[in-house]
């Protein structure tokens, strides 16, 4: 029972460390560049309404396939556009072409009608490339905020100096323990 509590303790470090470095390079990522982070041609995208569940939960992370001008899409295509400032992730639901452009016809999963506008290419940010990481983006919002960085840095150095200084009290009593034996 001790070893399987010790190797849990020395497991949850590694996954707090493992989460605090992501979170670290999400937010430095976004910060560098200005915008949202990109890794390898894909961005994470925070769901931030349940106009899309039960696809995507609010509050999930997904991953968007930045787009090009050559890029290809197709109904059922889930894809990510700028409306009036905003970024709306919503599902194609029709294609129709108009004066040789396509326009796209979208809607959110859970919405009970087709957006009221067709979306262009040049709108389009990107497209859906399936994966989903649920409840994270709660994370990865908080960090983004001024207050939530720092706690974020904070908070796991405190847990890592708390850890490293019960890690010293232990030894010092197993070396006590060994001295008078």
């Amino acid at each position: 029972m001790k070893i399987l509590l010790a190797l849990l303790w020395k497991l949850s470090k590694l996954v707090s460390i493992l989460l605090f470095c992501t979170l670290f390079f999400i937010v430095l990522s976004a910060k560098a560049s200005g915008g949202e982070p990109t890794i390898l041609g894909h961005q994470l995208k925070v769901v931030l309404s349940g106009s899309m569940e039960p696809t995507f939960m609010t509050g999930s992370i997904i991953l968007m396939e930045k787009t090009t001008p050559s890029s290809a899409f197709k109904k059922n295509d889930v894809i990510t556009f700028r409306s009036e400032d905003i970024l709306i992730t919503h599902r194609i639901i029709d294609i129709k072409d108009v004066n040789g452009k396509e326009i796209y016809q979208t809607k959110g999963d859970n919405n009970n009608a087709p957006d009221p506008v067709y979306v262009t290419e040049d709108q389009i940010v990107g497209k859906y490339a399936d994966l989903t990481v649920p409840y994270i983006g709660f994370l990865v919002n908080l960090a983004s905020t001024k207050e939530g960085s720092t706690f974020l840095l904070v908070v796991p150095g405190i847990l890592l100096v708390a850890s490293a200084g019960l890690s010293i009290v232990r030894a010092l009593r197993e070396f006590e323990k060994a001295k008078t034996a």
